[in-house]
């Protein structure tokens, strides 16, 4: 099913002419109203009557998470404060809060694309959706709800937290999708075990997972656990929230970007050169359509890689491969760059191993030390000394020769793991400068 065929099935040739208006309209926009902007643009020599071709967006100047902080709280909105009718800030845990405004269209906007994931997610309007993301400040929880309800289904605003009595509430509500952090997911499967309570029992039928990495594994693990079928949405609060793209259940292959509201690049992340089709780099998202807080060129420091071959679901829209890991939030082991969700592909390809891991980063000396702590199941830590010596043998080599850094890992007890509702803090970086 397709939520708005017309939109989602344009021939590549007549959503590129769409792109190029919207974005010719945008450059207008912001150079009129946004002084940042227009400094910016006459900084890199560009008028906005240059743009001729979306080839020509590689001649606009780069926007990056910085720039919202330097201009806190309001600096880089578009329009008079009076017709925004909503705020969204990031915590602002690494310095100023990004903070973005949405006007009436943009919340409209924004209820639509959600729609469309759902839908895309194999979601209509006679489901119940258990909807666990945050709701506040965070953009996950009201995002997901305005789509829900767009779409005409049931949603139940539980938020995170409550993790026994959402288990109760899937159960008493009859839920059939569910929209949570993948690592959320696995905590509500076992609360559900804890209870007595098994989730392959219960109608839901389809896990909308976004707001942190996770790999196919990752997938493969939940869907053969909680009998549902797994999908990825991907979303930022600078952005819009969830919902920029969306995998689709018929093909499980990737998100598609909703091209008509985002223009996506990837680029070099070390030089900013833009990058072919198909080639891994750095997503970089132009807003289209936005009013509040529209963007050029916004540096997401996601890696991933695009794909432009047909999708067997029908729809145009361009995908966007699971994201790899961060530009920025990548470490540097020995010289050696190394992703989470690397290790958690090792990690969840071990039998015995679980999908709960903290990542811990050392300094001795002037030397960096990597030590990987992995819960194991029941079955496994009851095992002699030997058995799980050799699964953390296992680990370490398996790192070792995919990776090409030496780690220390250590299995621990099951639950023993800090579980969160909302991102699962994965490294922990105790290095000093």
């Amino acid at each position: 099913m397709i939520y708005d065929v017309d939109r989602e099935t344009l021939p590549r040739e007549e959503l590129e002419a769409l792109q190029l208006r919207r974005l010719k309209n945008l450059c207008e926009r912001v150079y009129a109203n946004v002084p940042h902007y227009r400094k910016r643009f006459d900084e890199a020599g560009v008028n906005p009557s240059d743009i001729k071709s979306l080839s020509d967006l590689k001649y606009l100047p780069f926007t990056e998470k910085q720039d919202l902080r330097n201009n806190y709280p309001f600096g880089l909105f578009a329009v008079p404060k009076d017709t925004i009718v909503r705020l969204h800030a990031s915590s602002g845990t690494t310095g100023k809060a990004t903070v973005v405004g949405y006007t009436q269209r943009d919340v409209n906007n924004w209820a639509e694309l959600m729609a469309r994931s759902f839908m895309c997610a194999g979601a209509s309007r006679q489901d119940f959706i258990h909807n666990a993301y945050g709701y506040g400040l965070f953009t996950g929880g009201l995002g997901a709800h305005y789509g829900a309800e767009k779409l005409g289904a049931t949603v139940i605003p539980v938020s995170g937290g409550g993790t026994k009595r959402q288990v109760q509430l899937m159960r008493d509500f009859g839920a059939t999708v569910l929209c949570s952090t993948p690592s959320y997911g696995l905590v509500l499967y076992e609360a559900a075990q804890e209870a007595g309570i098994d989730i392959r029992d219960l109608p839901l039928r389809i896990g909308i997972f976004g707001a942190e990495p996770w790999t196919d594994a990752m997938r493969a693990d939940i869907e053969e656990k909680m009998g549902i079928t797994a999908v990825n949405i991907y979303g930022l609060s600078e952005i819009m929230g969830p919902g920029v793209s969306m995998e689709c259940a018929v093909a499980k292959d990737g998100m598609h970007i909703w091209e008509d509201h985002f223009l996506p690049e990837i680029i070099d992340p070390v030089t900013g050169e833009q990058l072919p089709p198909g080639a891994t780099g750095e997503l970089v998202i132009t807003t289209l359509t936005k009013e509040g807080i529209p963007l050029i060129r916004y540096r997401t420091r996601d890696i991933t890689s695009l794909n432009y071959t047909p999708c067997a679901c029908g729809r145009t829209h361009v995908r966007m491969r699971r994201v790899t890991g961060r530009s920025d939030d990548m470490l540097i082991i020995r010289g050696v760059n190394v992703f989470p969700s690397q290790i958690e592909s090792i990690i969840l390809e071990t039998e015995g191993a679980s999908p709960h891991y903290q990542i811990i980063v050392t300094r001795e000396g002037n030397l960096d030390h990597m030590e990987i702590q992995v819960e194991v199941d029941e079955t496994m830590f009851s095992d002699a000394i030997k058995n799980l010596q050799r699964i953390e043998g296992r680990i370490q080599k398996t790192i070792k020769e995919f990776l090409g850094v030496s780690t220390k890992v250590r299995l621990v007890e099951p639950r023993t793991i800090e579980r969160s509702a909302g991102k699962a803090k994965r490294v922990f970086d105790k290095r000093t400068a």
